[in-house]
């Protein structure tokens, strides 16, 4: 598994559905740079039963990302119109109707494989014919990336195991803290909590106000 953090998030112009039902041509994370922060999150499939959990419980946190200045775009290796038949179908029938952030569409794979993120692979036989061994699928990575288009954050989970959206706000809190103090978030660390100057002084004052 790749660690991206530090680094710059990959680029990609894909195929996307915005606004609940509209789908663009050639969306890409550049246009963020400079203005926002990003939560680029994977997930594994359309009509499925723990993503549409975590897509909705994104949305519902929409205003708290926005005052945040950040954007959520969601990805799967879904088609552009199997997102938009998802976002059409009612939460009550398993859709996820009301979801307003984009969804890419990663058919090629290749915006899975560039972030490492992808649950299958190809592999080659003795007489080089290709074929596809596992899931084509994202596992459950998210990256949040800066307004310089660095990855500051990664998580990767398995397929079976829900994300905890609340976490990913503490931690753009954290980026957005130390970025504006310059002082580092310790452990279990959210917004108004004490932080701590990286000296062995401002860790003993810490520790010792504890």
């Amino acid at each position: 598994m790749s660690v991206l953090v530090g680094k710059k998030a990959p680029l990609f112009n894909s195929k996307v559905v915005i606004n609940g039902g509209e789908i663009v041509e050639n969306f890409s994370l550049k246009q963020f740079e400079g203005e926002k922060y990003v939560v680029f999150f994977f997930y594994p499939a359309d009509f499925t039963f723990v993503c549409p959990t975590e897509l909705i419980a994104f949305e519902e946190k929409a205003e708290e990302f926005a005052a945040r200045n950040t954007v959520v775009v969601g990805a799967s290796t879904d088609s552009a119109f199997s997102h938009w038949k998802w976002l059409q179908t009612p939460q009550n029938e398993g859709g996820i109707k009301g979801v307003k952030y984009p969804l890419v569409a990663d058919q090629t794979l290749q915006i899975s494989k560039s972030y490492d993120v992808l649950a299958g692979s190809e592999e080659y036989d003795n007489e080089g014919n290709e074929s596809f061994v596992g899931e084509p699928q994202a596992y459950r990575g998210l990256f949040l990336i800066d307004k310089k288009g660095i990855v500051r954050h990664q998580v990767v989970n398995d397929m079976p195991l829900g994300r905890n959206v609340d976490e990913v706000l503490r931690m753009i809190d954290a980026l957005q803290f130390t970025e504006e103090h310059g002082e580092v978030c310790p452990a279990n660390w959210k917004k108004g909590d004490k932080a701590l100057k990286a000296t062995q002084e401002g860790i003993a004052s810490y520790l010792s106000e504890k």
